[in-house]
């Protein structure tokens, strides 16, 4: 990415995070105390739109569905569950911490870089004699000069205790590619190790190895500990699946990028039990590679219900104004899937610091059913009366990240656009052009003037009106025109304006009111009887 294309990406950025802080759809967690790393706080405006988001998903994945139930289930469960599913072990990242800033990054998250390594084998200091021999080096650009290393390297044998280090044995190598040093500043960095991302917790009244638990580092486990108990409970058969919505936390190395990577976020999981290939196949045989994917067959093997899900969920994005031309695909290669996994198709969004994983979509095998029977010792398997067999359901997982939505939805919906103000003057008009399913709110309601009793005595009644079906904002402060402006910036989709031709001053005009559309920001009358069954169609 050029200098100028990297500037106009943070420069976005930048007014999407402004924007977000003053209209009230985020906010740093704890900021009045300086605010804490990868913890998010959502502001009027944000949290009806992360409302809107997650009832839309229930509602196409459970709602609309019959062979989707759903569940709610706790945060802290049996730590034995997470050594099942092999959190306790491997659920970690590389971690390297930079040797003079104590800066942590994901080890393999640094960038390969080249140049020239100065080396020392430690130091001495030049008035006590004082010596360390930690050895230490500074990656620079080749053909920098090597001052630079040298004040990096005393810097570092200063925090060892050295007031005025003379350093020792320097010499120089060309070193191409390395991951070793912190690309902010050339400092050598530590080692990798292993990071457990869970975070640790104690329950019950003693702080001891014996009580130690986690918090949720996914939502996906608590569906697989419940398989049976919802089996039975919800009568269904396979294939069927089980929807959560939650929150889940990771003890993020390095949150980044906003709401993006974060320590505490929400997920919207549904884990789909589906027939082995053997058992589905075995009275009709395989499905062919072009067969229809939009009526699920009895047939269908894992295959079959992946792309069919990957299709669905990319439904359900466009619903919501996630166009196809935001989106991108990952279909990860054989030595990128997990061990368990047949195949995992990544839905990538467009994002303003780039192309980055909206939600997963994974063929899953039977390993964590298969696991939790071995650790429970409880029977995970499934007696299907039509085939006549008993198997493991094998599971296909299609698995989101509701913040990471709400901020793709943020970034797509954000424009900014010229536009003359109210004196004719051209002006940047800011408007969030949120797809009216999710916009948080739906219609704002203005009486013209504040200070005339009729105006704003129908304006209510109006928005009285409008309450029962939707999120509606009264506002009756400040020139019709700003606040128009106010709701363009809350990604308000509809404008309804009580006048005094509402009132009757125009007799043919009496109970009607001027409706204004978000986008185009063209108005038209329409009568008060028709303003409901309108807009639902619309928001519809």
């Amino acid at each position: 990415m050029s200098e100028l294309a990297e500037l106009k990406v943070n420069e976005r950025m930048e007014a999407i995070v402004s924007l977000c802080k003053r209209r009230g759809f985020i906010f740093q967690s704890s900021e009045i105390y300086g605010g804490i790393n990868g913890f998010w706080d959502y502001g009027p405006l944000g949290a009806e739109l992360k409302r809107n988001v997650k009832d839309r998903w229930w509602r196409a994945m459970t709602q609309l569905r019959d062979d989707v139930v759903g569940l709610d289930a706790s945060i802290i469960m049996h730590p034995k569950i997470w050594e099942a599913s092999g959190h306790t072990t491997t659920f970690s990242d590389p971690m390297v911490d930079c040797l003079l800033t104590k800066k942590r990054f994901r080890a393999d998250q640094i960038p390969p870089q080249s140049g020239t390594a100065y080396f020392y084998s430690g130091a001495v200091d030049e008035v006590s004699g004082k010596v360390c021999n930690d050895a230490y080096s500074v990656l620079i650009d080749s053909g920098k000069h090597p001052e630079y290393a040298r004040k990096v390297a005393r810097s570092f044998y200063q925090q060892r205790g050295l007031p005025k280090p003379v350093l020792q044995d320097e010499h120089c190598e060309e070193l191409s590619n390395t991951t070793r040093y912190n690309p902010d500043n050339g400092s050598l960095l530590t080692e990798p190790r292993p990071f457990n991302l869970m975070f640790k917790t104690y329950v019950g009244p003693v702080e001891n190895q014996d009580n130690v638990s986690y918090l949720r580092p996914e939502t996906a486990q608590a569906i697989f500990a419940q398989f049976k108990t919802v089996l039975e409970v919800s009568r269904q058969k396979i294939p069927f699946g089980i929807a959560q919505i939650g929150k889940a936390f990771r003890n993020e190395i390095n949150p980044r990028n906003f709401t993006f990577r974060s320590r505490e976020f929400e997920q919207m999981e549904l884990e789909f039990f589906i027939k082995p290939d053997e058992v589905a196949q075995a009275k009709n045989g395989t499905p062919p590679d072009d067969a229809d994917l939009a009526v699920p067959q009895q047939n269908w093997g894992w295959k079959e219900w992946h792309r069919y899900w990957v299709n669905k969920r990319v439904e359900w994005y466009e619903s919501i104004g996630l166009s196809r031309d935001s989106l991108d695909f990952h279909w990860q290669k054989p030595d990128e899937l997990a061990h368990y996994a047949k195949a995992t198709v990544d839905i990538l969004f467009k994002f303003p610091f780039g192309t980055e994983e909206l939600e997963g979509i994974a063929a899953r095998g039977n390993f964590d059913l298969s696991q939790h029977q071995k650790f429970s010792g409880k029977p995970m398997e499934y007696f299907d009366e039509e085939a006549k067999a008993r198997y493991m359901p094998h599971v296909i997982e299609p698995s989101a990240g509701v913040d990471r939505l709400v901020l793709a939805l943020i970034c797509r919906a954000y424009t900014e656009e010229m536009v003359p103000d109210e004196k004719g003057k051209t002006d940047t008009r800011v408007v969030m052009k949120f797809h009216p399913r999710v916009a948080p709110i739906k219609a704002g309601v203005f009486p013209l003037l504040k200070n005339r009793p009729e105006l704003v005595q129908k304006a209510q009644a109006v928005r009285d009106l409008l309450r029962p079906h939707m999120t509606v904002f009264y506002d009756e402060t400040g020139a019709i025109g700003r606040r128009y402006r106010r709701q363009d910036e809350a990604g308000t989709p509809f404008g309804v304006t009580i006048d005094f031709d509402t009132l009757g001053e125009r007799p043919e005009w009496r109970d009607t009111v001027t409706l204004r559309d978000r986008d185009s920001m063209q108005q038209v009358r329409i009568h008060i009887n028709e303003l409901v069954p309108l807009l639902l169609e619309r928001l519809r």
